[in-house]
Order: structure tokens, then C-alpha cells, then sequence
């Protein structure tokens, strides 16, 4: 690809979740050339403690240069223009809700873009991808599903059970999100998705990201950069180009004790008895960190993506459904 191609191409990455206080996070996000990352702001948190992670967000982008709070989509558009990496402020549970729906409210004039409905298990509004029974959204899931359509926070179904994740679709007046997730038709490990509910998803206007960590991928550990793409061309003979954009969910910089607390039940119970996620996600060769997305980018041009088509993978449908739900 031209060397001069990556300058042209939006990247928005639909999950990150790195180390925040590392300088090599933003320092090869910067390098990427990354425009926007949704940046998990919650993943256990109850509602005070996740008002703690959001403030110390506002601190950050007010003390650093390389930072910029995202909106709307207009303010996405602009990184290209002032050389910064845009915070999409995310949440990968709604646990910060606890149980009271006004919550949402309050997340959404606070910039919260993005709420994963579950995670790993079962929570107030419906049940994720490892719980032992997934009977599907609760009453309380319904009501909270309405009021983030109302203040246009996008939901995010990507560690949830595929009957809640069917049910929250149908529910869902705007198009949803798995922000970082791959079809198990393409490699069936629990929280990749059935093909049935990524056509639900895409037929509402809907996009997958497509994750980059190495056990989803068919290769496993020894998965490369081709693996990945591989798994992006799959997707996108799936459902079509306009539904696939990019979600590595790095994990850049992680300590030990980040592995054990996303990996305990309920946040709380470790180890837990769903899972044994306590070591550091492998990502694919020459594709590690954010750094290396002009490699991805001429590793898709290689493999006979057009230039249209790399750009609309890699920003151009993100920023669709940004606009279809926050707008």
C-alpha cells in the first residue's frame, strides 16, 4: 500500500482495554496512527467506583496532549486533524448501573458511549456467554434497553449469551454493537458468536468487531497478522462489508492482578467456576499492539481488500453506527 495510505484511513479500534497509566499505550496508539478507541472505562465496578475511572479519564485528557474526549462523531473526525487519539468512553458491564435505571441518565451526560449489556455471567439485565443457564433479558434489561436507545448510548453485546444477545437485537430500537467478538462458525470458543444471531445483528444495521486475540483465531497462539485478516474476510463474506469494522481488545501492559480480576466471578471470587482467564491474551504475530496497524492495513491490501473497503473496515462503518445511535 502507499506509504502514505495509512494517513487516509480512519482507524477506530471497538474495544481497548490496556493498561491506562502506561505511556506505552498512548505511545503506540500515536504510532498506529489510531483516531479513536473504545476505551473500557468499567468492567465490575459499581456505580461510585466507576465515577472514580471516569473522572480520572476527564483528568487525563485535560493533562495530556495526545488525548481528546469523544461526544458526538464530529469530534472522532477531527482527530485526524489535531493528531490525537479520541476516548470513547465504554463500559464492558452494566454493572455500574446497579439497579437503578436513572443511572443511565447520568452515564450519558457524563460521555459514557458505550455499555456491554453483560459480562462473562449473569447481571441484572440478562445473562452473558458463560453462565451455566442464558434464559434471556430480564424486565429490568428491557427498560434499561429503551432508555439507552433514548439518550443514544450503544449497546454492546459481546460477552453476552446468544439468547440474551437475540433478545436485546430484537428489542433494540438502533443498531447494536459486539464490539469484540468473531463467528464461531469461524471458530467456536464460548464467546464468539452463532452465525443466526450476527445476521439478526447485521440486518438492523449492526456491526462486529472483529477481535484480534489468538485463541479466537483458528491458529490459536500461533496465529499472524494473515491469521487476522483471514478471520476479517470471513466475517465480511458473512454479512457483508458494511457490517465488519475492528475491535482488537488489547490488552497492552496488563498486570497480573488485571488478569485475575476480570477473570473472578462477579469480580469478587477468584478463581472463579466459569473460567480460568489469569494469563495474559496472546495476540497475533506482527499484529501485538497498536503500532502495528499500518502492517494489518498492508497485510489486507495483500490479501485483495480495496482501498474502499480497508476504509470502511477500519473506521467508515464504526462511524456509521456511531451516528445511527448517538446522533
Amino acid at each position: 500500500m502507499k506509504s502514505n495510505a495509512n494517513n487516509e484511513i480512519l482507524i477506530i479500534d471497538g474495544l481497548n482495554v490496556s493498561n491506562w497509566e502506561s505511556e506505552n499505550v498512548y505511545r503506540d496508539l500515536q504510532k498506529g496512527k489510531v483516531n479513536a478507541i473504545n476505551a473500557t472505562t468499567a468492567t465490575w465496578e459499581n456505580y461510585s467506583q466507576t465515577l472514580d475511572n471516569i473522572g480520572a479519564w476527564y483528568s487525563k485528557v485535560n493533562t495530556r496532549k495526545d488525548i481528546s474526549l469523544i461526544r458526538n462523531v464530529n469530534d472522532i473526525l477531527q482527530t485526524s486533524d489535531n493528531r490525537k487519539v479520541g476516548i470513547i468512553i465504554g463500559f464492558q458491564n452494566a454493572s455500574p448501573i446497579e439497579n437503578n435505571l436513572d443511572y443511565i441518565y447520568t452515564f450519558d451526560e457524563l460521555n459514557v458511549k458505550i455499555i456491554q449489556f453483560t459480562y462473562h455471567e449473569r447481571n441484572l439485565l440478562g445473562n452473558g456467554c458463560y453462565e451455566r443457564v442464558d434464559d434471556g433479558i430480564t424486565n429490568f434489561g428491557i427498560d434499561a434497553i429503551k432508555i439507552m436507545n433514548e439518550v443514544g448510548i450503544l449497546i454492546d453485546l459481546s460477552h453476552v449469551g446468544i439468547v440474551t444477545t437475540m433478545e436485546t437485537i430484537d428489542y433494540s430500537e438502533k443498531p447494536v454493537a459486539i464490539t469484540h467478538a468473531n463467528p464461531k462458525s469461524y471458530h467456536d470458543v464460548p464467546r464468539n458468536k452463532t452465525d443466526e444471531a450476527l445476521k439478526l445483528m447485521a440486518s438492523k444495521g449492526g456491526i462486529v468487531g472483529v477481535t484480534a486475540i489468538a485463541p479466537f483465531l483458528k491458529q490459536g497462539n500461533d496465529s499472524t497478522v494473515e491469521d487476522y485478516v483471514d478471520a476479517i474476510s470471513y466475517t465480511v463474506d458473512l454479512l457483508g462489508i458494511d457490517h465488519v469494522g475492528i475491535g482488537t481488545d488489547f490488552t497492552q501492559d496488563q498486570p497480573e492482578e488485571f488478569w485475575k480480576y476480570i477473570g473472578s466471578q462477579q469480580g469478587t471470587k477468584f478463581p472463579s467456576t466459569f473460567t480460568d482467564v489469569t494469563t495474559p491474551s496472546n495476540y497475533p504475530k506482527k499484529f501485538e499492539t497498536p503500532d502495528k496497524f499500518p502492517e494489518l492495513i498492508d497485510t489486507m491490501e495483500r490479501k485483495g481488500f480495496s482501498f474502499e473497503e480497508i476504509q470502511k473496515i477500519l473506521g467508515l462503518n464504526w462511524i456509521r453506527v456511531f451516528r445511527e445511535v448517538w446522533d
